[in-house]
């Protein structure tokens, strides 16, 4: 296939869109396919680098110039050429390809959710709203649609208001092999990346400082499980959070928890660090408030972590029944109490016998194993396939145009 894959220009600092537009670049032309990725470059940007206005300068390479250029190139592309949108936040170019062959990855629709007020923890300003309309009247153009999972789907439908001729969802696949290690092969590794662990785990958290990620919350859980622990005269595992320093929000939950308990951060480690850390830990803390798709809950389980997360999709979509579910802590909630029954319920998960323990690895493996890289992939080319077979004899002369 001719595929044309545009996605967010570099610019903007998007590692996570940057990774998955690359990493599809270089599956598909590993398989044969022939790939062009189109971005807009830093023309206005590069003469406003910084600054008040410098958003603004990314606008206008975004959404002046570059569908210029786009219209440009597609009057050159072969007519059997699949356009791509690597994000429905890429939303005001896709008009440009609504007569040709195109399909739209849909990866959350928080921002829009957060816009239209659906999300009380996360409001938006007047300019914000006025994006996210924009962005969604142009994906509305859109007649194919991949999902990361199906909460995506289901938000696309619903608060997107799309028509589409398909939306199907292919679920994200790791992007590490990630797999148990021994306890003294986790250590070393751990060690040799500078970070010293005993042999009693820990708990850990993997978030990047986002609202959703419900940091405070993770804290101020392990800081009832604390108190917990230090009332019957145990000693507390340490919290390890692969999470930004704490912000002021994040340092008043911190005051919660007792003096002889332990809470670090890390950051920039690599994939293989992250697997050591998630082969050390006794648990993984991930009470989101909403996600997209939640990668530490598969990545976990693969390394035969226990998880404890919400019990709401998508999360629960991920972590079927290799995880521990929570009630999402709601802006209404009174926190303590939530915390307590987060700490209650992770204690029972850490009391579980060794034969417990791992009997409930070998489900979260082989829960895990179905997100698979190579299959995200298949999935992807079979239904470009599908869509361009289907919109080349729904219209041929669309596909000249």
């Amino acid at each position: 296939m001719n595929l044309v894959l545009h996605t967010h220009p570099t610019f903007l600092g998007s590692h996570s869109q940057a990774h998955f537009a690359r990493m599809l670049a270089e599956a598909f032309r590993a398989r044969g396919h022939q790939v062009v990725l189109r971005q807009p470059e830093a023309v206005v940007h590069r003469r406003v680098p910084a600054g008040r206005l410098a958003k603004w300068a990314g606008y206008l390479d975004q959404y002046l110039l570059f569908p210029r250029q786009m219209r440009a190139a597609m009057r050159a592309d072969p007519p059997d050429t699949l356009y791509v949108f690597c994000d429905q936040a890429l939303g005001p170019w896709i008009p440009n390809a609504a007569h040709r062959p195109h399909v739209v990855h849909c990866h959350d629709l928080l921002a829009l959710r957060s816009a239209l007020g659906d999300i009380a923890e996360n409001p938006t300003s007047f300019t914000g709203r006025v994006y996210q309309r924009y962005i969604r009247r142009g994906f509305r153009r859109a007649r194919h649609f991949i999902s990361i999972s199906q909460k995506s789907r289901d938000d696309l439908h619903r608060h997107g208001g799309v028509q589409p001729v398909t939306s199907e969802v292919v679920y994200n696949g790791l992007n590490h092999p990630y797999r148990p290690l021994a306890a003294d092969a986790a250590r070393l590794r751990l060690c040799d990346a500078g970070i010293a662990a005993d042999e009693r785990g820990c708990l850990l958290h993997i978030g990047g400082g986002q609202w959703y990620k419900n940091s405070v919350g993770v804290v101020r859980l392990y800081a009832s499980y604390a108190r917990a622990v230090l009332g019957e005269g145990g000693t507390p595992l340490p919290l390890w959070m692969l999470s930004p320093s704490p912000d002021a929000a994040l340092q008043s939950a911190l005051a919660h928890v007792p003096v002889l308990a332990e809470v670090k951060f890390f950051s920039g480690l690599s994939n293989d660090v992250v697997e050591a850390l998630y082969s050390h830990a006794q648990a993984l803390l991930f009470p989101s408030l909403a996600e997209g798709f939640g990668w530490p809950i598969a990545e976990a389980m693969a390394c035969g972590c226990p998880v404890v997360t919400t019990g709401e999709a998508p999360m629960t979509e991920v972590g079927g029944d290799g995880a521990t579910y929570l009630p999402r802590l709601k802006p209404t909630d009174d926190i303590g109490v939530w915390a307590q029954h987060g700490a209650q319920r992770l204690l029972e998960l850490l009391e579980r016998s060794p034969a417990q323990r791992e009997h409930a690895a070998t489900l979260a493996r082989s829960f895990a194993a179905r997100f698979d890289a190579d299959a995200a992939i298949e999935g992807y080319l079979r239904i470009y396939q599908r869509v361009l077979t289907m919109e080349t004899a729904l219209s041929p002369e669309s596909a000249l145009a």
